[in-house]
C-alpha cells in the first residue's frame, strides 16, 4: 500500500445489502467460490452479517478470506461459525523486526497468534501467503515452508507484482522468480507437481510425506492467464476484470441505479465478462497500474 493513505468515503463504499445483491447475481451466473480480501476484510463493520449472508447463497460451494490475521483470536470462530470455508493468511517474514519493516506496522506475534487461532477451530484448509523480494525476505523461503509444513498448512510464494507507485525499493532489483524459489526449496524439500487446478493462479506442488502443498503464483516469470477464470469486484462496485488490464465495468451504478433488479445487474456483469482481456503485461521497471492491492481489495 502508499506511504501515505487517503481512505474512501463512505457513500462510495457498496453496503452490506449491495454486496450481497452483487454476490446473488454472480452466483445465479455459476459463480461458485467467493474471497473476501483486501485491505484487510476484516476491519469491516458487520462482516459476519455479510459472511452469513454470502455462506447461505444457494449455489456457493466455497466461500473464502484473505487476512493479515490479527483478528483471527477472536474473529476465526465466529466466522467459521457464519459460514466461512477457508482462510489464507499474508506472512512475509518470520523475523519481527523484518517483519514490522515490511508491514510498517505489524506485530509478527500477532499474526502467528491468528495462525494458530485459524487452526485451531478446523477451517477446511489454512493457506499461508507470502511475497518474496530479493534483498527483504528472500532469505527465507526455508524458513516459512518450513513453518508451514510443520502446522500441516499450505503456503504460496508469490511474485512481486508493478501495481502503485512506490518509494521503498526499485522493483525491477527485487524480483524472485518462482523457479528460483523452487529451486530453494527443493534443497530440503521433495517436491511432487500436482495437477490440482482452482482455476486462478496457483500451480501447486505437493510436498512428500506430508500434507502440506506449495503454490507458486508467477505473475512476472511464467503467466498464467490462460487458465485464469478470475475477477474482481472492488469495495465500491467496480468489476476488474484483469489485476494486471485496467479493463472494468462499473457496477455500482447499476444497483444504485436500479435497486433490486438482479437480473439487470447480471446482464452487466456478462457484458462486461466479454472483454475480460487475453492476458496481462507487467514490467518491473515501469507501473501502468496506479492502484495498489489494498485499494483494489474486493
Amino acid at each position: 500500500m502508499a506511504e501515505d493513505m487517503t481512505f474512501l468515503p463512505k457513500q462510495q463504499i457498496l453496503s452490506l445489502e449491495e454486496l450481497r445483491d452483487m454476490a446473488t447475481a454472480f452466483v445465479n451466473l455459476g459463480v461458485r467460490k467467493i474471497r473476501l480480501t483486501g485491505g484487510e476484510p476484516l476491519i469491516r463493520r458487520d462482516i459476519l452479517k455479510l459472511v452469513d449472508a454470502l455462506a447461505s447463497l444457494s449455489g456457493l460451494d466455497e466461500l473464502t478470506m484473505t487476512t493479515n490475521g490479527v483478528m483471527l483470536p477472536s474473529m476465526a470462530q465466529p466466522l467459521k461459525d457464519a459460514g466461512m470455508s477457508r482462510v489464507n493468511i499474508s506472512i512475509d517474514s518470520l523475523k519481527p523486526e523484518r517483519f514490522k519493516q515490511l508491514t510498517r506496522v505489524g506485530n509478527l506475534s500477532e499474526v502467528v497468534a491468528g495462525i494458530h487461532a485459524a487452526a485451531a477451530v478446523g477451517f477446511d484448509r489454512v493457506k499461508l501467503n507470502a511475497v518474496i523480494l530479493a534483498g527483504f525476505n528472500d532469505d527465507e523461503v526455508l524458513d516459512l515452508a518450513r513453518f508451514a509444513v510443520d502446522q500441516g498448512m499450505d503456503i504460496s510464494f508469490i511474485e512481486e507484482m508493478p501495481l502503485g507507485e512506490i518509494s521503498s525499493h526499485q522493483r525491477v532489483n527485487t524480483q524472485v522468480t518462482s523457479q528460483h524459489i523452487r529451486e530453494q526449496l527443493e534443497a530440503e524439500f521433495s517436491l511432487v507437481d500436482s495437477t490440482e487446478t482452482t482455476g486462478g493462479p496457483s500451480r501447486y506442488v505437493q510436498v512428500a510425506n506430508s500434507a502440506s502443498k506449495i503454490g507458486f503464483i508467477s505473475p512476472m516469470s511464467n503467466n498464467f492467464c490462460e487458465s485464469c477464470n478470475r475477477v474482481r469486484l472492488t469495495a465500491e462496485g467496480r468489476l476488474l476484470l484483469c489485476l494486471g488490464n485496467e479493463h472494468s465495468a462499473d457496477l455500482r451504478e447499476i444497483i444504485r441505479g436500479y435497486p433490486g433488479d438482479i437480473a439487470r445487474l447480471q446482464a452487466a456483469i456478462l457484458k462486461a465478462i466479454e472483454s475480460k482481456p487475453e492476458r496481462h503485461y507487467f514490467d518491473p521497471e515501469q507501473v501502468d497500474i496506479v492502484r495498489f492491492m489494498n485499494m483494489t481489495g474486493g
